[in-house]
């Protein structure tokens, strides 16, 4: 029961109440941001911890060339950028702390998103660019950044949004490169079966498990609607039980990734899918798109609820 832990949610979402302009329409995402507007994430960053003991750098979508064409940067330049959203979650962290008096035993995770958000062209969704790319270039290509997070100072890595087994058992590879860091890696999803390239989610989740166990504090789900999580997961659970699970979902809408538009989907709360989660043993529980700091309080509120009825 003390091992669950909270994470943040969307990033953007949040951000979107500081900044103007298409935050989601941009090429580098949110981490166009800890270049041009380090006070606003730090702003977004603080209003999470508020619930959250968890939250992720806003490095999603950020990458040497994403840098270096979108915004111009050096290489030297584009790992500083990394390395700046890590000292921009730890900044939010102090800052928070100055202000309550209060101490909290904060993580900062480097966010990692898959190889195809240098495309941004919607198969960062549907993993169909795993047949084009050798598993050296997906090596090659995440390094430079993974270097720069840990570098920088986090505490955890979080490969986010793996929409292919191909790039997953290369990142687990990837990790063990780094032995003493440790990390979770979720799979973005197609249906209550299939990870988004439509390969089994339970074959792909223990295989990295299997690669990687050592070092992956969890492996789960992220960029779903919630009512897939269960199913997916208590699938997961039968083949391995002894794998940790994390789950972040979106608010219930679903993304139309050639557009890149929300599109209206479950009338219910996100934090109404807690308990359920809690009661089928998931570990680290967090939001994705368009959910926000007032969904990570409500998710709190029944992690709350559903200690005090264990207990």
């Amino acid at each position: 029961m003390n091992n669950i832990k909270l994470l943040d949610g969307g990033f953007s979402n949040q951000l979107a109440k500081y900044v103007n302009g298409d935050i989601d329409g941009h090429p580098l995402w949110t981490s166009k941001f800890v270049v041009t507007d380090k006070e606003k994430c730090i702003n977004a960053h603080r209003d999470f911890i508020r619930g959250a003991e968890i939250i992720r750098t806003a490095t999603y979508y950020a990458s040497i060339e994403g840098y270096a064409k979108h915004l111009r940067l050096t290489k030297e330049q584009a790992i500083k950028a990394i390395k700046d959203a890590v000292v921009v979650a730890k900044t939010a962290i102090k800052m928070e702390e100055e202000k309550t008096g209060i101490h909290k035993e904060i993580l900062v995770v480097g966010s990692a998103g898959p190889y195809a958000v240098k495309y941004h062209e919607g198969s960062e969704y549907t993993g169909s660019y795993a047949d084009q790319v050798s598993e050296d270039q997906l090596l090659d290509w995440h390094r430079p950044k993974i270097e720069a997070l840990i570098s920088g100072g986090v505490d955890l890595l979080a490969f986010e949004t793996i929409p292919c087994k191909k790039e997953a058992i290369a990142l687990t590879k990837l990790l063990q490169e780094f032995p003493n860091t440790r990390a979770w890696i979720s799979f973005s999803i197609k249906n209550a079966k299939e990870i988004s390239s439509g390969e089994n989610f339970v074959e792909a989740a223990t295989e990295c498990w299997k690669i990687a166990s050592k070092q992956l504090v969890a492996i789960g789900v992220n960029c779903l609607a919630p009512e897939l999580v269960v199913p997916l997961l208590a699938k997961l659970l039968r083949a391995d039980p002894s794998i940790p699970l994390l789950v972040c979902p979106n608010s219930g809408e679903t993304i139309d990734a050639v557009n890149y538009r929300w599109i209206k989907g479950s009338t219910r709360n996100v934090a109404d899918y807690v308990e359920e989660w809690l009661n089928l043993g998931v570990s680290y529980i967090g939001g994705c798109c368009r959910t926000n700091a007032e969904d990570t309080q409500q998710m709190l509120q029944q992690i709350n609820q559903w200690k005090n009825k264990i207990v």
